[in-house]
């Protein structure tokens, strides 16, 4: 039973786990921001090339 507690305590005292754990939650985080960012990127260059695409047809299609 000793052992037991023992091995317990000295895991519980290790940190490498928590510092693994708060590792991924930070990557998983960063990767989540560079997701919303790269999203928004995208929407922000479709909405640019949309509107240069009306302005080309737009001044094509004009008759004098």
């Amino acid at each position: 039973m000793k052992s037991l507690k023992t091995k317990l305590v000295r895991f519980l005292k290790k940190e490498d786990g928590p510092t693994a754990v708060e590792y991924a939650v930070m990557l998983a985080l960063i990767i989540v921001v560079c997701l919303a960012a790269i999203s928004q990127l995208g929407q922000n260059a479709n909405s640019s090339f949309s509107q240069i695409a009306k302005s080309i047809q737009n001044t094509g299609t004009t008759t004098t």
